[in-house]
């Protein structure tokens, strides 16, 4: 194998396996030590520069990475069930404990005299005037709804995200100067283009939820909702009350909140029935745990086939009972068993088999395409349309995704708007920030604490059930306390901090090889890859992972290390007599939109072009 290239960002970027699987690339070790210290303000404003909405996405966030923190993996062997770090709470714990940051909000730039529409006023329309209002350009954010927030406000139950916590974080953004036309709906893409702006920002997410054309729908029509309509009307307090029998159709999160909504507001007898089994749906597992924590039963691999009413009046559904089967290459259908169709007497259905994209207001011949699907064609990785100064993002770009994957699409679009109102290529992209620093205080300590903490994940305390499910307005989750948050955060593994190899410092006394507790390095002949994962003291199975490679050392042999289940505890640096080991801190920020993107991106182009 050749010598890892520790100077390509990528590398050590990767082994961060927790900011590397999220989408807006946050920076999760660095503000969880700062909670551990007790900096909770430094910490929210560490989220905010990268994914705008920590209050919010501490209570909604897919949380995309929990499963690829190291500490499960590294438990897997020791713990029944072994559990990541808890991130997601973590944010919250930001929120909640911070201060006033007011005063650590960007300052607004002079007007430059560039105009910005978003269509929409959810996470990534709200992002990409976040990243381009302090900058000068004069932003204005369209929505039909009076107040800032999207499918954040109107989709997801104020028992799981208050009111206020969404008022507080839209407001920041709005606070930068932007000029928020609430109770506006664009009608004609043609009319928007022709008001002269300098560039339109679509992101008005996936507006519309997909319905079941099956017998016995138009007849009963007056008691069978479509999910995200319904819990927009509840949202906006215009349906207080449900039928005591509800049916939830639907495996996936907007099921999970219709069915906790439903059992708020006066149903009795509420289950979700799901044509696929209980591993397949789609919601997310805590999401599943928490409506079955409820009460809420699960009726799995189940086909609905129609509504039965009696004079327009819903009296129940049938359902044909199916089973999974495979074929040799494991790809699954779903068979009717030959057991008779099930029956479940019902007062109200509430629909939540997906969301799709519904652009009717763009005009067909307004030089924006749109695929097969139905969804707009899109430069990679810019989310510029066909038309240049027409940008998508969001779930608006490539259908229903989570919020976090839309603050990420925000970011990348106000860097390619910025760029093109500059007349600079949009394809080119700016390299993250990032550098690596000794955490070197003596010769054996560390200016972190690297002493693994062998706790498991710690709970976040519920509401009593008997308050909770008496309003929909309760909030369940308490959220941890001071010090419960400092026993999690400890649980952190510092992955960001690296152990950085000089191979000429070396002399091969193999005493790092001793000391590590979980067999990471190995000293041997050089190899093909594959050869080479399995000669290593402990195997190197996780593929995912790449292997830290030395060039060639005194004895041609070369130092591999699997950065897989590695500790990051500096017991290698520590043992280390020459100083080939160090450990350093890695930090990498992805690049936001403005003058240091645009200069980066040059001056990287012109080194390019003189080499």
């Amino acid at each position: 194998m050749q010598r890892t290239d520790i100077a390509d960002p990528a590398y050590f970027h990767k082994v961060v396996d927790c900011q590397y699987a999220c989408p807006a690339h946050t920076p999760v070790p660095e503000y969880i030590r700062m909670i551990a210290q007790g900096r909770y303000s430094d910490a929210y404003m560490i989220n905010w520069v990268s994914n705008v909405f920590p209050g919010i996405l501490g209570r909604t966030c897919d949380r995309p990475c929990e499963p690829a923190c190291r500490r499960g993996r590294v438990e897997e062997a020791n713990a029944a069930a072994p559990e990541p770090v808890a991130i997601c709470r973590l944010k919250r714990v930001t929120a909640d404990m911070k201060d006033d940051v007011t005063g650590r909000m960007p300052k607004v730039a002079a007007k430059n005299g560039k105009r910005i529409a978003c269509i929409g006023a959810g996470p990534a329309s709200l992002t990409v005037a976040r990243d381009l209002a302090p900058l000068g350009y004069e932003v204005t954010v369209f929505d039909s709804d009076p107040k800032a927030g999207g499918f954040i406000r109107t989709q997801i139950p104020r028992f799981r995200l208050p009111e206020s916590v969404i008022d507080e974080e839209t407001g920041y953004i709005l606070d930068l100067g932007v000029n928020f036309r609430g109770g506006e709906r664009v009608a004609s893409m043609k009319a928007l283009m022709g008001e002269g702006y300098d560039a339109i920002f679509v992101g008005c997410g996936a507006p519309r939820g997909r319905d079941l054309e099956l017998p016995g729908r138009k007849e009963a029509a007056a008691q069978i909702h479509i999910g995200i309509d319904w819990l927009s009307s509840v949202s906006f307090g215009h349906i207080s009350k449900i039928g005591k029998r509800v049916i939830v159709l639907g495996g996936g999160n907007t099921a999970m909140d219709c069915c906790r909504s439903a059992r708020r507001l006066g149903g009795e007898d509420v289950k979700v029935i799901v044509r696929s089994g209980f591993d397949e749906m789609k919601a997310s597992p805590w999401e599943k745990e928490d409506a079955m924590h409820e009460g809420i039963p699960f009726i799995n691999f189940h086909v609905p086939k129609a509504f039965i009413h009696e004079d327009g009046v819903l009296k129940g559904m049938t359902f044909e009972i199916v089973k999974a089967q495979y074929d040799a290459k494991g790809k699954r259908k779903l068979v009717a068993t030959g057991e008779p169709d099930a029956f479940f007497e019902c007062d109200e259905v509430l629909v939540a088999v997906g969301q799709e994209n519904a652009f009717p207001w763009i005009e067909r011949d307004s030089g924006i395409e749109f695929d097969e699907w139905g969804l707009p064609k899109l430069r990679k990785d810019t989310f510029q349309s066909t038309v240049a100064n027409v940008f998508f993002g969001g779930d608006s770009a490539y259908g229903p995704k989570n919020i976090i994957t839309a603050v990420a699409h925000g970011h990348e679009a106000a860097v390619s708007i910025d760029r093109l109102l500059h007349g600079e290529d949009v394809a080119i992209r700016p390299d993250p920030m990032t550098n690596l620093m000794s955490q070197k205080m003596g010769i054996h300590e560390w200016s972190y604490d690297n002493d693994t903490s062998n706790d498991l994940r710690f709970k976040v305390p519920w509401q009593k059930a008997e308050i909770a499910l008496a309003s929909i307005k309760v909030e369940v989750e308490l959220g941890f306390d001071v010090a419960t948050a400092f026993k999690e955060a400890h649980r952190c593994l510092n992955c960001d901090v690296q152990t950085v190899f000089t191979e000429p410092a070396c002399i091969e006394c193999d005493a790092c090889v001793d000391i590590c507790p979980m067999d990471c390095i190995t000293f041997t002949a050089n190899g093909e890859e594959e050869d080479l994962r399995h000669r290593l003291k402990a195997p190197a199975l996780n593929l995912a992972q790449d292997l830290y490679v030395s060039g060639e050392l005194k004895t041609g042999r070369v130092m591999v290390k699997d950065e897989d289940v590695c500790l990051h505890c500096g017991l290698c640096a520590e043992r280390c007599p020459t100083g080939a080991w160090d450990m350093q801190k890695f930090l990498l920020k992805t690049t936001p939109a403005g003058q240091g993107a645009r200069d980066a991106v040059n001056r990287d182009v012109t080194v390019g072009a003189a080499s």
